[in-house]
Parts: C-alpha cells; sequence; structure tokens
C-alpha cells in the first residue's frame, strides 16, 4: 500500500510539472472546492481522481502536494539504507516492532552487524541487542532478511524454513545475484537511516 501511495504521488508531481510548463493555471475558487471534494471523500476511486487529477492543472498540483505529505508522514525519517559490504541494496521494511526497534537504533549512527557465512544458504550476524520478536514459522527464500533469537539478523541467499521474525526483503537482486554477494565468505552489513 505505500509503495502504491509513493508511485502515486510520484506521477502526479511528475504530471504537474509537465503541466506547469505547459500553462499556467490560476487559483479559483472552483479548483478549490474540488480539491476539498475530492480530499473528503473516502470511496473516490483512483481512476476518477486521475481524471480529476489530469483535467485541473491546479488540482492535479494540490493533490500531489497532499499525498506527499502523507508519504512523508508515513515514510519520513523511516527510510533505512542497507549494503551488504559496499553494495547498497533495496529493502522493502516490514512494517513491525522488530523494525521500528532497528530504525530507532539507526538514530544514533550506523549500525555495522558483522556476519558470517552458515549452513550454504544464509549470513548471520549478532545486532549487538535484542528487538521485539514476533517469531512465526517461515519458509525463506533468497533475499529474505529475518530476526532469529531476537538478537541475530539473517540474510538468506537460499531458503530454509524455520520461526523468524520478517524484518524485510532484498527486492533489487535475484537468486543468482544474492548468492554473489553472500556465498563468497563472511560479509559485513550496514544499515543506515538516510
Amino acid at each position: 500500500m505505500k509503495t502504491k501511495m509513493i508511485f502515486l504521488a510520484f506521477c502526479m508531481t511528475i504530471m504537474f510539472c509537465m503541466s506547469a510548463c505547459a500553462v499556467t493555471t490560476k487559483n479559483t475558487s472552483s479548483d478549490l472546492d474540488a480539491v476539498t471534494e475530492i480530499s473528503t471523500s473516502e470511496n473516490v476511486e483512483t481512476e476518477s481522481s486521475e481524471e480529476n487529477v489530469m483535467s485541473e492543472g491546479t488540482v492535479m498540483y494540490q493533490l500531489a502536494e497532499k499525498d506527499e505529505s502523507v508519504d512523508d508522514e508515513a515514510i519520513g525519517d523511516s527510510t533505512m539504507i542497507m549494503k551488504i559490504g559496499d553494495t547498497k541494496v533495496n529493502v522493502e521494511w516490514e512494517d513491525n516492532q522488530a523494525v521500528e526497534a532497528l530504525r530507532d537504533m539507526a538514530k544514533d549512527g550506523d549500525i555495522t552487524i558483522q556476519m558470517s557465512m552458515y549452513g550454504g544458504f544464509e549470513q548471520v550476524g549478532s545486532i549487538g541487542q535484542s528487538l521485539p520478536r514476533d517469531d512465526k514459522q517461515t519458509t525463506t527464500s533468497s533475499g529474505d532478511i529475518v530476526l532469529y533469537s531476537g538478537n541475530q539478523m539473517v540474510v538468506f541467499y537460499g531458503s530454509n524454513s524455520w520461526s523468524y521474525t520478517r524484518l524485510g526483503h532484498i527486492s533489487d537482486k535475484d537468486e543468482a545475484e544474492m548468492a554473489d554477494l553472500l556465498s563468497n565468505g563472511d560479509v559485513t552489513i550496514t544499515i543506515s537511516r538516510e
């Protein structure tokens, strides 16, 4: 859901920029009424919102501005960056207490985790403190990031079934790329706030 909202806000911002270059619009009371009507309606479907946005340059700007502020509140300073060695990876973080605690740890500076290869399908390392657990029986896949025993981060380049708390998933690497990053010896993972 957050990804869709971010994408929608991004698209509306781009459309605004393109329309701003082509046409100068003037705020009118009917434009402001349209914004109020759109923002207060709970059942406005995406297609009709996009039609309203495309037909009214000012409405499009104000809607994009509203959506960006909502996204900033939802994500804001909560974005974390993860590197495996020197390679930045895109992580889709879970929305749970363990990730929130990890995010809080990163407020004080980078989190550096010395990982060790284990079992031929994962790298494991101590986080340095215990995080809130919500362990569930899970079958992992390449790119999954989980919490084990409350204080160990595990990053998979293979698969395993065990009781873990999910932390996130590396979304920009396929199985072969994950194996290249993780199967050739111990690595260091760095997590920082953006």
